[in-house]
């Protein structure tokens, strides 16, 4: 049959495809044919002491303290359709997501993982969007395609000294011919904490290759009063410097929302949609919970920003200046950013700049 099996989407899921399905999970750590739920030890062993083999018997794991865990380690050619996972949300920050494709050395996704699933605060918020989905309680779901020729590599790291009990995974693929024509995903999380005065916030620099820009999720908590969203979002491609090729026109126009959010008057209007969302809104509670938080996606899957050569991502963070006397001012924030950047593009990739330690990736 012709049909590869990818690029599934309602105009073509009923086509017959000659591609095999397997599933990682801790019930099939290899996702070998035949294999699932055969463990006899496992987290969940004590609870099918009566019920014996097959039983829910391995249906999670621990991550212990400053470890790398190896979540599937897949021969190729094929591609990851889905991913689903769920852990406590107090690790969101402290456990690493990276994937490798084809025996590279270095990850082409780096985020932490609740980054990675739109949930950088560390308190649940649910998202109903295409690539991504949360749902109650903390159902983390990826359906980003993520093909590779040779092979794939998934792990997950903690890097907190204490153990992480109750990780939960599944890891759905299929094995098939992988065309020339398709690209690598890549992710990369980068943070200001604060951003410095009059400078911009970098979510990517450096990117060589082909390839073409799908997603931004930014993390962004508001260190001053008023309205925080003025800045522009700036595309630098194939070899521009001091001008972009794309400029926005405001944060929230960027998001998909428009004049601050605001609906109903005085609220933020959270919403979620298939492509844009401002799905989290944290308000400050009058003690211990001081700051404004957001949690905004924009994915570029009808519009992909395409690039041949380079590209460098940069977004501002602007406000308004109390109007002393005629006619207000720009004010340059000085937040704490946290982006995600999702890209496809033609491997080998320039290397990331080094993941901060975890104190320096923590929600404070």
């Amino acid at each position: 049959m012709s049909f590869n099996g990818l690029g599934i989407h309602l105009g073509n899921v009923s086509r017959l495809s000659d591609a095999l399905t397997r599933s990682i999970s801790a019930e099939n750590p290899t996702g070998a044919k035949g294999e699932g739920g055969k463990a006899t030890e496992g987290t969940g062993a004590v609870a099918a002491r009566e019920l014996g083999q097959g039983w829910k018997v391995s249906p999670s794991i621990d991550l212990a303290g400053n470890s790398v865990v190896t979540l599937a380690d897949i021969d190729g050619p094929g591609a990851v359709q889905h991913i689903w996972l769920t852990v406590k949300p107090d690790a969101w920050r402290q456990l690493v997501l990276r994937c490798y494709w084809d025996h590279e050395e270095t990850p082409s996704v780096e985020v932490p993982l609740g980054d990675f699933f739109c949930n950088g605060w560390c308190t649940r918020c649910n998202v109903s969007s295409l690539p991504i989905a949360v749902n109650p309680a903390g159902g983390f779901n990826s359906y980003w395609e993520m093909p590779f020729r040779q092979h794939a590599r998934i792990t997950v790291e903690n890097l907190s000294p204490d153990e992480v009990k109750g990780f939960y995974y599944q890891i759905d693929y299929t094995l098939t011919e992988v065309p020339d024509d398709r690209a690598y995903l890549h992710a990369q999380w980068r943070r200001n904490n604060p951003l410095p005065y009059m400078a911009v916030h970098t979510l990517l620099d450096g990117v060589q290759g082909q390839g073409h820009y799908v997603g931004t999720y930014i993390a962004w908590g508001v260190n001053n009063n008023g309205w925080w969203g003025e800045g522009e979002i700036k595309f630098y491609l194939d070899g521009d410097t001091g001008w972009p090729t794309i400029c926005g026109t405001g944060t929230e126009d960027y998001f998909g929302g428009a004049w601050d959010f605001e609906h109903p008057k005085g609220e933020y209007g959270i919403y979620s949609t298939p492509f844009l969302g401002l799905p989290q809104v944290i308000k400050p509670d009058g003690l211990y919970q001081s700051q404004q938080r957001f949690g905004m996606y924009r994915w570029h899957v009808m519009d992909p920003i395409r690039f041949q050569q380079d590209l460098r991502v940069t977004i501002q963070a602007l406000g308004w200046r109390s109007p002393l006397e005629g006619e207000r001012r720009y004010l340059p924030l000085q937040d704490d950013i946290a982006s995600t950047a999702f890209w496809y593009q033609t491997e080998p990739h320039a290397p990331f700049p080094e993941l901060p330690d975890l104190n320096e990736l923590e929600v404070i």
